[in-house]
């Protein structure tokens, strides 16, 4: 038992056997008193899981998913789009590296990647809970330090919850303000209570809270910006800052969890570096010089064409395709409904029909992408093309105005073109949608009976990519009679508007895990519309979207919740609040092969904290 653990009161499991009847009640009884109300708590785990029992048992000696003999050292160097001007990506203010979460500062556990949601434990060597989850307590690990060589204590946890909770990003403002209270029972336990807020994922949520060191962080300047290194827990510390251009992590030779279950076979690199590029363009070419190590190819066309350059072709580089277990990556056009001309859900619809898919997959990207209805596309979530269950509907009953009959049944299909750039049956559809909704063509543009103003929106982008897709849709609109500017920026003022919601229309990608959660309120949750910071960015405020929210969080089993994120699928694609652009199925990965990486791939796909530097050859 570690120091952190011998002045708890010792739970059921913990009594041995051969103790009297008499002692296992004085057991029980005690128990009792500590959980109160709420429950007899479970003794300490080593790990926890949303759903069911971790995959890994107690004693493993590694994730399945990393080599264990990796080779230490050596360097990664890898690209990111844009410019920063700030370390700390804990606050609204600034761009920020997003790289010093995990690398530099670690949280209290860490995820099995090859779960939907599992943590294990890392500052914290263990958690328990009751069956209700109506509190958290955690047991720090008494070797955790941070890179300064001070101890991690309980102080240090509660400074982190409430320093987040307070001024952090509006994600652990919502999170953590779920917690009714916390107390330190001593220097390496601590307890979280959550009174009667019915969220199940809660343990899980603050298992991954950044850890930050109160003797380290003047609470007064947190929210500003800063190039000053932060201090962490984890394997890196920054040691080299070019202010816009470059920062550089070393490898902590003394850090304290290199032996841990959960970090066996990863942080191999004894320096990892991130060069930052404002242009994509230069940021290839830069790779085609051998800049940088890996990239994650995000353009069909590219990865089709544009790697016919001789380290590609005589082995110097690696090509992969890798597919994942998740749902599929997916991009949207997503409509602002804070704006008027977007808060009919007719007119959304009706510039959904609009989208000529079959043209545009054909045209830029070869074919390689498919299109799904919905935000959890080609998974067991998915309620795209399929019919609502009883415990779907039941759900959906108080709420039946806000899903469409053919979304409930499965039989809603997005709609399919010609592919001609011209199809006369998706324009007749849209223009009937748009009557409906009050608008008319004045010869060749569309306006509103009443007001006479016209249909007219902007779509802000910040790729090629996106650029080509709005032109293209611009395009098909216009013989629509709407009219549709393009405004291209560079990809840190996309995402300050993007933060503020000051646009009309983006493209954006919401990543789906298996076990979708608390941040599904920061995406669509009815207050984060009123909340800059958030990633709900189409403004949706439907009581429909909240309940399912809270159903899913309360959902005990694997198949309670997953009718739960279906039943949120339905109302979300009821809402037309975005237009599905394609679905990426595959992960497409080019690296150098200097870089190497283990046989096994995790269930969410690539990690580079696994990777290795291959090493130099034994001269013969």
């Amino acid at each position: 038992m570690s120091k952190g653990e011998s002045k708890r009161t010792p739970s059921l499991r913990s009594i041995p056997r051969n103790r009297s009847r008499i002692g296992a009640c004085l057991g029980l009884a005690v128990g009792l008193l500590a959980a109160g109300s709420e429950g007899i708590s479970a003794s300490p785990d080593y790990a926890i899981a949303m759903h069911g029992t971790p995959a890994l048992p107690a004693g493993f000696s590694q994730m399945p998913y990393v080599n264990p003999d990796a080779p230490k050292g050596g360097r990664l160097v890898q690209s990111v789009p844009g410019s920063f001007d700030s370390l700390n990506p804990f606050i609204v203010k600034g761009v920020a590296l997003q790289q010093i979460r995990g690398f530099v500062v670690e949280s209290l556990m860490a995820r099995g990647n090859d779960e939907p949601f599992t943590l294990y434990g890392l500052l914290a060597n263990s958690v328990e809970t009751d069956d209700a989850r109506t509190h958290a307590t955690f047991h720090l690990n008494p070797l955790a330090r941070f890179s300064d060589g001070q101890p991690v204590r309980a102080e240090d946890v509660l400074f982190s919850w409430q320093l987040l909770r307070d001024k952090g990003r509006p994600n652990h403002r919502l999170y953590y303000s779920k917690v009714a209270t916390a107390k330190a029972i001593d220097e390496r336990t601590v307890r979280f209570d959550f009174g009667g807020t019915r969220d199940r994922e809660l343990p899980l949520i603050l298992g991954l809270m950044p850890i930050l060191p109160k003797h380290a962080i003047d609470v007064a300047t947190f929210e500003q910006t800063s190039m000053t290194a932060p201090l962490g827990s984890g394997p890196y510390r920054v040691t080299a800052v070019k202010p816009g251009a470059s920062v550089t992590l070393t490898r902590n030779a003394d850090y304290w969890g290199r032996d841990l279950p959960v970090n066996r076979g990863l942080w191999n690199f004894d320096e990892i570096r991130f060069d930052f590029y404002r242009e994509a363009n230069s940021q290839f070419e830069a790779f085609k010089r051998g800049l940088y190590d890996f990239r994650v190819e995000t353009e069909p066309l590219r990865w089709h064409d544009g790697y016919n350059f001789p380290a590609a072709r005589n082995g110097q580089l690696v090509r992969e395709t890798i597919k994942t277990g998740l749902p599929a990556p997916s991009e949207f056009l997503v409509f602002n409904t804070r704006r008027q001309m977007f808060s009919d859900v007719r007119v959304r619809e009706a510039l959904t029909l609009l989208f000529d898919f079959e043209w545009i997959n054909r045209n830029y990207f070869f074919g390689l992408y498919s299109r799904a209805g919905g935000f959890f596309a080609g998974s067991e979530l998915s309620a795209y093309a399929r019919p609502a269950d009883e415990r779907e509907r039941s759900l959906l009953k108080p709420f039946a105005s806000a899903v469409r009959p053919d979304v409930l049944d499965g039989n809603y299909r997005l709609p399919v073109t010609d592919g001609s750039g011209r199809d006369r049956k998706a324009l007749r559809a849209a223009l009937a949608l748009l009557s409906q909704a009050g608008y008319e063509l004045d010869g060749t543009v569309l306006r509103h009976r009443s007001t006479r103003a016209p249909l007219a929106f902007e779509i802000l982008v910040t790729t090629r990519d996106q650029e080509r897709i709005a032109l293209t849709y611009a395009r098909d609109l216009k013989r629509a009679g709407i009219e549709v500017s393009v405004r291209s920026v560079d990809a840190v003022q996309f995402d300050q508007r993007r933060l503020s919601f000051d646009f009309d229309m983006i493209q954006n990608r919401w990543d789906q895990s298996l076990s979708p959660g608390n941040e599904q309120s920061f995406y669509w949750g009815s207050e984060a519309a009123d909340t800059t910071g958030t990633r709900n960015y189409m403004g949706a405020k439907n009581p429909a979207i909240d309940a399912m929210i809270a159903a899913l969080l309360e959902a005990r089993e694997r198949p309670a919740f997953v009718d739960a994120v279906r039943a949120l699928d339905r109302v979300l694609m009821s809402g037309f609040y975005a237009i599905p652009v394609y679905n990426v199925r595959e992960q497409w990965i080019a690296r150098w092969n200097r870089i190497e990486r283990p046989a096994a791939t995790a269930l969410t796909g690539y990690l580079p904290e696994t990777w290795w530097q291959r090493p130099p050859k034994s001269s013969q």
